[in-house]
């Protein structure tokens, strides 16, 4: 039998993410039972959304619904998808009810508060639930394959981040207070896909970053870009260059060595988001599209670690995700200061 989980937040990435994921594809290795949200209203309008593909999943709301997971038995694991600023406390919530997490990036907003949660996890004991961080970048397998073509372009001796995202009034995430709440706004909301990606396709973790944050569009959060020089573990040096204040959309990481680049692009055919990876050598170009599978992949690994029992994949781990977090601070206390990350 399948073990079950409880969602816990069920905002537009859940909706567009999780609610396909748990009523179609996943529902021969996790059970959906219930939907959380702060209101009745809002979990019970979730249930209609999947209730003809999950006919068992229950709406709960509030504190009492919050308890009334976290205390049944049947229920193995919760999926946190909310906000950084409040997830922490829901996490430690979960953890101590015995229940195994896996929650949405960031680990949480600032290095600080990442390490209180680590702490509390440590203290759990040997025995403690998986704790894993949802980062699907890691889980991409267009990424993944960029690594193992990134060997073999002989020594890398530059590295090209660029992150072109227009934020205005179309897109969702436009409008959500919590991210004009959050310090870092956008950048440390959405950044740590790219360094992720970087630490992923390169192999290297970032050693130092010297950045320029700037605020250019008043109707967003601060910083909306973000011009940075960062330097690698293995010795190679590279940009990082973040917009939100745009209009023109692009995301790619670009490695270039003594006998090749690999360039990983986001792009989308016959309407499948995904990642255009390229392989040019001094005899010719060959470039692969992969759909995006993160999301799906980090969740099917979460609930083979939960059978499994033990430790999250490394991919998944809360090591992982500070490091993430760790570089984006780096980035937004530099005021172009070389900072030790």
């Amino acid at each position: 039998m399948a073990p079950s989980l409880a969602l816990i937040g069920v905002g537009n990435f859940a909706q567009k993410q999780y609610f396909p994921l748990f009523s179609t594809k996943l529902t021969d290795v996790v059970s959906l039972k219930a939907l959380w949200s702060r209101s009745q209203e809002s979990a019970e309008r979730s249930v209609s959304l999947i209730k003809d593909c999950v006919p068992g999943v229950q709406p709960k709301w509030g504190q009492q619904g919050l308890d009334d997971i976290l205390s049944d038995d049947t229920i193995l694991a919760v999926a946190i998808v909310l906000q950084p600023q409040v997830q922490g406390e829901f996490v430690m919530q979960a953890l101590k009810a015995g229940k195994h997490v896996i929650q949405e990036k960031p680990i949480a907003p600032s290095t600080q508060q990442a390490q209180g949660l680590t702490s509390f996890y440590e203290s759990l004991g040997t025995m403690r639930p998986v704790w894993a961080i949802a980062e699907n970048y890691r889980f991409e397998r267009a990424l993944v394959e960029a690594h193992k073509l990134a060997k073999d372009i002989g020594h890398m001796v530059a590295v090209e981040v660029t992150v072109e995202s227009p934020m205005n009034i179309s897109r969702s995430s436009f409008s959500s207070i919590w991210r004009r709440e959050l310090k870092g706004g956008y950048v440390l909301d959405g950044a740590v896909h790219q360094i992720a990606g970087l630490r992923v396709i390169t192999g290297s973790e970032v050693k130092s970053v010297s950045a320029i944050c700037r605020h250019v569009d008043e109707a967003l959060p601060p910083p909306d870009n973000v011009s940075a020089l960062f330097e690698l573990e293995n010795g190679c040096a590279g940009t990082l260059m973040i917009s939100f204040s745009c209009t023109t959309k692009k995301m790619s990481w670009k490695i270039v060595g003594t006998k090749g680049t690999v360039e990983v692009d986001q792009d989308t055919q016959d309407g499948q988001p995904g990642f255009m990876v390229s392989h040019a050598t001094s005899v010719g170009k060959n470039s692969i599209f992969y759909p995006c599978c993160g999301v799906e992949e980090e969740l099917r690994s979460f609930i083979h670690d939960l059978s499994q029992g033990g430790e999250a994949d490394k991919r998944s781990s809360p090591g992982e995700a500070f490091i993430d977090v760790a570089v984006i601070e780096a980035i937004l206390n530099s005021n172009g200061n070389a900072i030790h990350v």
